[in-house]
Order: structure tokens, then sequence, then C-alpha cells
């Protein structure tokens, strides 16, 4: 923690949170505002469905790619930097979304906004942790989680309305004139929260050695499967959002934004509830909370679509309840994975961010394609996923059961 963290924000603490919130949300906006134009996009550019798939998992793997290096290059030289020259890669590459002429063209400028959109998410949850301690930084993380959660809600709104009334080309203009707001933003408010004391040296053997000590450690390892993969359960459907919606439940792109009501919806009240019970809970009731409920929703829906044909009168309230259960404790998790190397916040961020988004990248190009055909086999998945979540939480618990033992409460 920064010891002159509080002298760096004198506004209220909210106001930092929708500074953070907004860094944080500019990933998922990529992602949800295009959505709705799917199907636009590859009849204007003549793409066939596996190649407008790798407008998503070519933004993934880029995602997943810079996430390696964001965090522990924010340890070296501070945390602005990074995240003004991530904002600023973001608008640029945004721009040439828009004028993209051919689908090579636009998966190119999909890839590149995947590698600087991490730079804000990554790069928030180290300030958090240098601004306040564990139990307050909680409570920032899901006030973080709240406030952002209402920008994807809205983005296929504005992506459908943008497409319907304009074109595909004026969503990537739209994003790129949120990158500009974003830049001057930050630009204008956003602090150095790291200080020169805690700054790494930067060079290739450090920096080598820093990610073997993170990932050579099996309880990093664990944390980062057990926030990460679970993930998938909801995102999954987000990915295959135009057949799921479109196809399996018959709605128009103007009523995709259901879907991501709810899901947002379950995830800011999974949020609110983690930050109330900041330094009430062990940090292991709270994951135990999260982990039933996905487990018993996940069940419920993989059950339903078994026996009932999917309809989108009850197919999308399962989707918004594990939403809600993950919200509760990945917070939690994200703390102690940050605290586990606290001298290597930034890069245990962005190993934890990779092995996230290495997963989305493989569910956006792998899975999606192979179970969207089917509603059940999306529900299987969403399961599975969940489980391979749940088994590394258990297996931690088990070989490590101090961890997550004890209640912090900040002063």
């Amino acid at each position: 923690m920064n010891p002159d963290a509080q002298k760096l924000w004198l506004a209220p603490q909210w106001v930092f949170a929708i500074l953070l919130a907004l860094l944080s949300m500019l990933g998922p906006f990529s992602i949800d505002t295009f959505l709705p134009a799917f199907s636009g996009i590859a009849q204007s550019l003549d793409a066939t469905p596996l190649q407008m798939q790798q407008t998503l998992s070519a933004y993934l793997f880029g995602f997943a790619f810079m996430s390696l290096f964001h965090g522990a290059i924010s340890d070296s030289f501070g945390r602005r930097p990074v995240v003004l020259t991530g904002l600023t890669v973001f608008t640029l590459a945004s721009v040439g979304c828009a004028l993209s002429q051919s689908i090579g063209q636009l998966v190119f400028f999909r890839a590149v906004q995947g590698l600087s959109t991490g730079a804000g998410i990554v790069v928030s949850r180290a300030v958090i942790r240098d601004m306040y301690p564990p139990s307050q930084a909680q409570k920032v993380m899901s006030q973080v989680t709240l406030f952002f959660g209402a920008a994807p809600a809205i983005a296929p709104i504005v992506g459908g309305w943008l497409f319907l009334h304009a074109s595909w080309n004026a969503i990537f203009w739209f994003l790129a004139g949120v990158g500009v707001l974003l830049l001057i933003a930050n630009f204008r408010w956003l602090p150095e929260t790291l200080h020169v004391s805690q700054r790494q040296h930067f060079h290739v053997k450090n920096l080598l050695a820093g990610y073997w000590q993170l990932g050579a450690d099996p309880r990093f390892l664990l944390l980062a499967l057990a926030s990460g993969i679970p993930f998938n359960g909801m995102f999954l459907y987000v990915l295959s959002a135009p057949v799921f919606l479109g196809v399996h439940l018959g709605l128009p792109p103007e009523h995709f934004f259901w879907l991501f009501m709810l899901t947002i919806g379950g995830i800011m009240s999974g949020a609110f509830v983690s930050g109330r019970v900041a330094g009430r809970l062990t940090p292991k009731r709270q994951i135990r909370n999260g982990f039933v409920v996905m487990l018993c929703i996940g069940v419920i829906n993989l059950a339903a679509n078994v026996l009932f044909k999917a309809d989108a009168r009850w197919a999308l309230f399962p989707i918004g309840i594990f939403a809600f259960g993950w919200a509760m404790m990945v917070p939690v998790v994200t703390l102690l994975v940050l605290d586990l190397h606290p001298a290597r916040r930034g890069m245990a961020s962005s190993l934890q961010m990779f092995v996230g988004s290495s997963a989305n990248g493989i569910v956006a190009g792998v899975i999606a394609p192979l179970v969207m055909h089917s509603t059940v086999a999306l529900a299987g998945a969403s399961v599975g996923m969940m489980c391979i979540g749940l088994f590394a939480w258990l297996y931690l618990r088990r070989r490590w059961p101090d961890i997550g033992q004890h209640v912090v409460h900040h002063p």
C-alpha cells in the first residue's frame, strides 16, 4: 500500500471507484457494443460465421497476451503511464476498425484493441490495492464492479441502435469517442498510486524472476482458475448471443439487451452483496457462498434445458443468477491473489487476467462454436467450466487451509 495514499485522492471514495470502473468497463464494452451488428458486418464484408467468430477470438487472445505485461510494466514505470498509453492505442485501433474494408483488416484492428484494453482493468486492480487496506479494498473493488456493471448493460442497446439507424462502422466510431473521453478524464484526474520506493527494476532478469515466482506458486494458479474459469459459465452465453438469442430464442437484435441487462444486473447485485459483507465474513465463506449459488443454478439450468424447449420467458434468468454468484466471490479471490506477493501486485493482476483471458479466448474460438448449436450443450458447458473453478478452490482449501480463513478489518 502507498504510504501517501490518503493524500493522493481527496474526493469521495465512490468518485474514485467510478473513475476506475470506467477504465474496467472498456473491455466488456468493446465486446458487447458490436455483437448486435454481427450479421450486418458479415454481410457488409462478405464474411463467414467462422471469420466473424475470429473478430471475437482475436480480440480476446490479444487481450490475454498483453495482460501478461500491463501489470508488470506498471510495477516498474507506474500505473498512470500504462493506463494513458493503453487508452491512446485503443482509440486508434477503434478508428482502424471503423475504416476497415475487409474482414482481415477488422480482425487485425480487433486484435490491436484487445492488446490495449487490458491496461485499464489490470492496472485498476493494482491501483485499488495501492490505495486501500484489504477489507476497504474489497469494498472499493465491489463498488467498481457495481458501477461498471451499468456500462455493458447499456452497450448492446447503443450498438443495436447505432447499427439500425446508422451503420456498423458507427459503432467503432462511438468506441473511438469513448476512448478519447476516458483518455482526457484519466489524464486530468488519475493519480500515480505506485510509490517510488515500491517500484521494481525493469530488466529482463527481474521480470522473468517475477513471472517464475508467481507462475511456480500453485496457490496463485489455483486462485486464478477459481475466479477466471467460472466467469466463462456466463460469458459463453454472451459470446454465443447471436445464435443463442437470435436462433434458439427467436429474439431480434434490438432485444439482445435483455441478456446483458440480466447478466449485468446479477453482477451488480453480487458485487453489492460482496461490498456489504466485506470485513464481516471470512473470505473463505464468501467464496463458498458464491460457488453454491453458481452450482445450484447451473444444475437447474441444465435440467430445465434438457426437459423443456428453451424459451426467452425463462431461459435468461439462470444466467443472471449465475452472474450474481460469480460476482459475490470474485472481489475476494482477486484480493487473495494480489496479496500473495505484495511487491508484485501489478504482475499478479496481469497473470490472473492472463489466465482468465486465455480461457475466454479458448471459449470464444473453440468451445462456443462447438456448443452454440444446442441450448443443452450451452448449459452443460457452463456447468463444466464452473466445476473447474470449484475443484481448483476445493483443492486449494485442502492443501492450504489457512487461505481465506480470517476476516481482515480496516481502521
